[in-house]
């Protein structure tokens, strides 16, 4: 079982339809499914996964896609998405800030 977020790309309104007001992760890519931007939605998020990505749509013109992940552990793999993008390319996704991160080095 991978810890990379590999589930499949879904369109901006394909996803308004289908998320909900869980708590979770997400990150959203540009027209080449390339990712600039990993995000959470929290205990504190106005209707969960589908507010916060609403509004990331709105914060991040370039992003077309989107997928996402409910978990009630949101800040862990949060951190863990950003720890595992900086792993693989040495940079954090473009829009996201630079924020003190741990290393992470995922097996295989």
């Amino acid at each position: 079982m991978s810890i990379r977020l590999d589930k499949k790309w879904v369109g901006k309104e394909d996803a308004m339809l289908l998320l909900r007001g869980n708590l979770g992760v997400y990150q959203l890519a540009d027209a080449a499914q390339q990712i600039r931007f990993i995000g959470y939605a929290g205990g504190k998020s106005l209707f969960g996964l589908k507010g916060e990505i609403q509004a990331a749509f709105q914060d991040h013109p370039t992003a077309l896609f989107v997928r996402w992940e409910v978990t009630s552990a949101y800040m862990s793999r949060y951190r863990e998405l950003l720890m595992l993008h900086l792993y693989d390319h040495d940079v954090l996704p473009p829009e996201n800030k630079s924020i003190p991160l741990g290393k992470l080095r995922p097996a295989g």
